[in-house]
């Protein structure tokens, strides 16, 4: 690595000299402008749009547009008499618990190594950082522009994170922050055992860049002048569900599975879900015993005159039946006298 900036940290009345190289890197593959038909780079020449000549880097300076086509130029000189603290210090502000930075306003990382005799310092501060379970807040000048950045321990090396200032973070102004969206209890818990069937330790180097690999593959083999082996097509998502409670609850069993543990409605551990709808079914169950039992009564008193009258009606009915046959042999009798 090469060193991009040579500095010292000031820790109280301690001087600590110290390196700074990029801890990152993008590892993209990058591509040139070629000309189709022969392959020759495309190039860009700087020209102005007043003269229209080409102009060199010494005669290039920064101007700041204020509207009205008119243009502030600003010269180096211009930018030595700002006040910025010395170039190559590194200010320590305070130290703060690490908790209260959010991550949002990290921009870039930069290892710090301890130049000539500063090493017992460095590592002072390192071994205190760590102690306090804290970071340090700075101020620092890199390529002309004074930043905000933390101090921290990163594997045995102090880590210097640039930061970006707190009116560079936009507000989210979304319309669903406003409206009264309600989560059920059941769908929260779902979603909860959702994030336990996949939860686990972040192992950075189990992910991989797939598309990377896969273009660097067809450069090889346009390099080789070989076919290019085309990867095997990733499975199609599902299509969205419009029940919540349902793909929640494939979810749960698809990560189940990946883990070779039971689905979620199997012979396994019950679910909160599964464990809440089954005590609100004992509770129901226990409410409506009593009310079936008095409902039972209540009919049984409002049916009982209903038979009764019932069974007067048919009682009623069936004597006609009984008499008639008398009548008739009476009629007989006399039909018998009369001739």
């Amino acid at each position: 690595m090469r060193a991009i900036w040579k500095g010292a940290v000031s820790f109280g009345l301690v001087s600590i000299g110290v390196k700074l190289y990029s801890a990152t890197e993008e590892k993209d593959i990058r591509f040139h402008q070629v000309h189709r038909e022969d392959g020759g780079r495309i190039r860009y020449r700087r020209t102005c749009q007043v003269c229209g000549e080409e102009v060199s880097y010494d005669d290039i300076a920064k101007g700041y547009d204020i509207g009205g086509g008119e243009m502030v130029i600003l010269t180096d000189e211009d930018f030595a008499d700002l006040p910025l603290s010395t170039s190559h210090a590194i200010d320590v502000l305070e130290f703060v618990p690490a908790d209260q930075v959010d991550p949002i306003l990290y921009n870039k990382s930069y290892f710090l190594e301890p130049e000539g005799t500063a090493a017992k310092p460095y590592v002072l501060l390192r071994d205190a950082l760590t102690d306090s379970e804290r970071v340090a807040v700075v101020k620092v000048a890199i390529r002309q522009r004074e930043q905000l950045a933390t101090l921290r321990v990163h594997e045995g090396v102090l880590l210097l994170n640039t930061m970006l200032w707190p009116d560079e973070i936009r507000k989210p102004d979304f319309g669903f922050l406003d409206e009264d969206l309600k989560v059920r209890p059941p769908e929260l818990a779902m979603a909860s055992s959702l994030i336990d069937s996949m939860a686990g330790d972040f192992q950075p180097d189990s992910f991989t860049d797939d598309y990377r690999a896969a273009l660097q593959e067809v450069i090889d083999a346009k390099v080789e002048g070989r076919e290019v082996v085309q990867p095997e097509e990733a499975e199609e998502a599902p299509p969205a569900a419009v029940d919540l409670m349902a793909a929640l609850k494939a979810s749960v069993d698809r990560a189940r599975a990946a883990r070779g543990e039971a689905p979620a409605g199997g012979a396994g551990e019950p679910t909160p879900i599964s464990a809440a709808r089954s005590a609100q079914q004992k509770a129901a169950g226990k409410k409506t015993a009593p009310k079936k039992a008095a409902t039972g009564k209540a009919a049984e008193k409002k049916t009982a005159p209903k038979r009764a009258a019932a069974r007067k009606t048919t009682a009623k009915k069936a004597e006609p039946a009984e008499k008639a046959p008398a009548k008739k042999a009476a009629a007989k009798k006399a039909s018998r006298k009369t001739a």
